[in-house]
């Protein structure tokens, strides 16, 4: 039998090589030949052309049979080596066997080796309430108000919703004149707090609320607890205030009561009182190793809360301290806390990371007024790019081992990560 030939050619007005037999193919013994002659071959470049890559109709046993009759398409020759600059020193390479840098060498694979991300959904927004209908500027904190309860609350917590922050934490701006020695307005279930919980509840249902547990706010001397005539702040009778506290919250729709007071054995007595109320749904974000900083200048103006006299010493950690935070985090883990806490953060990381090697609870990290008026002000005085520290200070506290932020920065980052412009 004879043989029949193939004459492959070029397909007129495709920009893609192809091989096309210009009859059917017929086979001969299994085998099939192929004429000798040279072949005209165009070149394959992506993105000539106005319009997409056409295609031929060749079947897949066409394209395989041109090319192992060595007609192989042309693709763009490989790019240039790129020249050095004038005056290079020429060197011998390095024996090394491993150049960490060729996984950075660019955008896409800095991205598929990042080992931490930043989302909203890391957020919790501190929100500071007031009995006013206006929204009051704080002077310290460039960009945060004291928000009316009924219209500004509602409204910023809208805006963050619509950028992916769902979570919350709320601090009371209280009247002086419902303020006493024991801090009883705190549990007052038509208090500030309160209405503002079922009042955000009702707008947004799935909206994470998180409280603050501590009698400063409430308290006529400033402190987070009961004070003594001597000074001492009383620890038992003021844990006693913190589950009552706790229970009103958790009553008003709640969703985690966080005491940041530093009483001891305050959070097993918190989850007890909850679970007699039968709140054993509501979480405990404890504030285990919150330090005495001096970071906290200008929430303590936002709330009109500084201590009447002296300091938070005696209950607050000291910022020398660093094996201190594993006991509080073995006490607050065995009485029962749901997420531990770090405050301040940026400072703290070390106490973040301690944290997260030693317990498999999430960890919180607070980033304080002070470390978010620090980077306001630099980039105020273009002395820094705000957007960029902001954004880097908190991936590293999500790198050391935050699984969640209270950020003041919250919205802010959020629209940023969102692609948004401030």
């Amino acid at each position: 039998m004879a043989s029949t030939f193939v004459n492959v050619g070029p397909i007129k007005g495709l920009d893609y090589v192809g091989f096309r037999p210009s009859r059917p193919l017929k086979l001969n013994s299994g085998r099939t030949q192929f004429d000798p002659r040279p072949l005209r071959r165009l070149t394959v470049r992506a993105g000539d052309g106005d319009g997409p890559v056409g295609k031929t109709r060749l079947s897949d046993a066409d394209c395989e049979a041109a090319v192992v009759a060595g007609n192989v398409p042309q693709a763009p020759p490989a790019p240039p080596k790129p020249a050095a600059p004038a005056g290079t020193p020429v060197v011998p390479l390095l024996p090394l066997s491993r150049r960490p840098r060729r996984n950075r060498r660019s955008p896409a694979l800095r991205a598929a080796f990042q080992e931490t991300s930043l989302s909203p959904a890391n957020f919790v927004y501190p929100l500071f309430i007031h009995e006013g209908q206006e929204d009051t500027p704080i002077g310290a904190m460039p960009g945060c108000y004291r928000l009316g309860w009924r219209h500004g609350l509602v409204e910023e917590v809208a805006k963050a919703r619509d950028v992916g922050v769902n979570s919350i934490v709320l601090f009371p701006k209280i009247p002086d004149a419902l303020k006493n020695a024991t801090g009883d307005e705190a549990y007052n279930d038509d208090g500030l707090v309160p209405r503002s919980i079922r009042l955000l509840k009702d707008k947004f249902p799935d909206l994470v609320i998180y409280t603050d547990v501590a009698l400063d706010p409430y308290s006529s001397d400033g402190h987070d607890g009961i004070v003594r005539e001597d000074g001492v702040i009383m620890n038992d009778e003021t844990v006693h205030q913190l589950c009552k506290q706790a229970v009103s919250q958790a009553r008003a729709g709640a969703d985690v009561v966080s005491p940041s007071d530093m009483m001891d054995g305050r959070v097993g007595a918190i989850r007890n009182a909850l679970d007699a109320e039968g709140f054993l749904h509501v979480s405990i974000m404890s504030y285990t190793a919150k330090y005495a900083s001096s970071f906290y200048g200008p929430f303590r103006e936002a709330l009109d809360s500084n201590p009447r006299f002296g300091d938070k010493k005696t209950y607050q950690m000291n910022p020398a301290n660093y094996r201190e935070a594993l006991v509080e985090a073995g006490e607050d883990e065995s009485e029962g806390a749901d997420i531990l806490l770090v405050k301040p953060g940026l400072p703290y990381l070390d106490i973040i990371r301690l944290l997260r090697d030693s317990s498999s609870l999430p960890i919180a990290a607070y980033q304080v007024s002070g470390e978010y008026s620090m980077i306001k002000a630099g980039g105020a005085l273009q002395m820094i790019d705000e957007e960029k520290v902001m954004l880097e200070s908190l991936m590293c506290l999500r790198r050391a081992g935050a699984d969640i932020i209270l950020t003041y920065f919250a919205m802010q980052a959020a629209r940023s990560l969102c692609g948004e412009k401030r």
